[in-house]
């Protein structure tokens, strides 16, 4: 028979040992993982093109560099686990401190699947699934409205600033100001060069690489000021919804979107992931459609927002695939998100790029101002309009990142992954205003 004394002898090292996690993964099972790496990649036999040899090593880094940016004092309160996760592999890949093997295989998955499509579309899904449709009704039409005045107001700040440091309006709009809220990369910073290469005559190649540096810096000034509104929500709750833009007091409680413990079923989940698929398959072929017959293009990843976000408004989504989409996301965030950041951040991060900028301070505080004043429109604005201001904020300035890859580590540091729909709408709308506005106004004073 078990005495009380008994039950409370301390615990034996082993158990404190099989106890300890590097993320959720047990320490013995993590260091079996990384031993098994270090072999592989010594005896240069990682695998080509391998999708479990790249999510495995993408792991075994992702999860530790976590724990270190969790605990580095300052910076953890900060969004220093995603600024570690994301930013320490691109600075090991410019050193060339991570084996060739490791960077091929990474890169080559990250570039060749798709893999972020793949992980907006089951968060986006997941989260819309999930939401109260009335609040989502009420704080979208809010958040369009914010997010045109952050436009407009980041904009303005912006040039100013950099004309009050002696660069002329025009490059410090159309090179610094107009690529930072262009939506990222491939959907922002590349049609920008390809619309001012046929205005001014000039290389496409050589404007890209000039105004790239400034999209990677105010990504990293967004993840910066997420960091801080985290810590913002977390000293003055009432600021906060904790991944709500509106409280509904109607709301069903989602525990799951914060970690909370409810039971998964797994066959909801699995039809919310084919809903998610479906659902991207029907926005790939509409893309083709409207291209072919309206000769403009419209993203897949846009209209699979509009479809799902149309979809819950309208009550179209019935109640199993709501649970389902509840538990997609915590699966999402919690599986996914880590070593994604870490793909990012050896595949998609250009660390020589990033610190071009640097040679600037001028750009780098019209930089700093540009992302800023969208930050603290976005807050105060929210305010008037009955919206949490620390939530709109983050969801908002991830119009200043780098596309998808931009909001994921925004959100990642604001720890507010729930907000993605919201993202995905300040990137791709906010981004489509100014790519647009930006090219106009360059023809007409040209």
């Amino acid at each position: 028979m078990t005495t009380k004394t008994e039950s409370k002898e301390p615990k034996s090292m082993l158990e404190k040992i099989t106890q300890f996690k590097i993320g959720f993964i047990p320490l013995p099972l993590y260091l079996m993982l990384a031993v098994g790496y270090i072999l592989m990649t010594v005896a240069e036999k990682v695998p080509e093109n391998d999708m479990l040899a790249a999510l495995g090593i993408m792991t075994v880094f992702a999860y530790l560099l976590e724990e270190i940016g969790k605990n580095i004092p300052v910076l953890n309160t900060l969004g220093g686990k995603v600024l570690v996760v994301t930013f320490f592999p691109a600075y090991m890949v410019y050193k060339n401190w991570l084996p060739k093997s490791t960077v091929d295989v990474v890169s080559s998955f990250m570039n060749n699947n798709n893999f972020l499509m793949f992980f907006i579309t089951l968060l986006v899904v997941g989260s819309i699934a999930s939401m109260n449709r009335h609040t989502l009704i009420k704080a979208s039409s809010r958040i369009i409205i914010i997010l045109i005045l952050c436009d407009i107001i980041g904009s303005l700040v912006g040039t100013g600033v950099g004309m009050m440091f002696g660069m002329s309006a025009w490059k410090t709009y159309f090179f610094i100001v107009a690529p930072i809220m262009a939506g990222g990369v491939g959907e922002g910073a590349m049609p920008l060069a390809m619309g001012y290469a046929a205005i001014i005559a000039k290389d496409q190649d050589g404007i890209f690489g000039q105004i790239l540096p400034c999209v990677m810096l105010g990504s990293l000034v967004a993840v910066l000021c997420a960091g801080v509104l985290k810590k913002i929500g977390d000293v003055k709750p009432e600021l906060t919804g904790n991944g709500k833009l509106l409280d509904n007091p109607n709301e069903e409680k989602l525990e799951s979107l914060k970690g909370g413990k409810v039971e998964v079923n797994i066959e909801k989940t699995l039809i919310a992931g084919i809903l998610a698929i479906t659902i991207y398959f029907f926005a790939v072929w509409f893309e083709h459609v409207f291209k072919q017959t309206l000769h403009f293009a419209i993203p897949s990843p846009v209209i699979l927002l509009v479809a799902v976000m149309g979809a819950k408004m309208l009550g179209f989504i019935p109640k199993s695939i709501e649970e389902g989409g509840n538990s997609l996301y915590g699966f999402t965030v919690k599986g996914i998100t880590p070593p994604l950041l870490f793909g990012v951040g050896v595949a998609k991060t250009d660390w020589s790029k990033l610190i071009e900028v640097f040679k600037n301070p001028a750009a780098i505080i019209t930089i700093i101002a540009t992302v800023l004043a969208i930050v603290i429109t976005a807050y105060v604005v929210a305010k008037i309009v009955g919206l949490y201001p620390v939530d709109t904020a983050i969801a908002v300035s991830c119009c200043s990142g780098q596309g998808g890859t931009g909001a994921l580590a925004i959100l990642g540091a604001g720890d507010r992954m729930e907000l993605m729909p919201f993202a995905q709408v300040a990137v791709r709308l906010g981004g489509a205003m100014t790519v647009t506005f930006a090219i106009f106004l360059m023809g007409l004073l040209s």
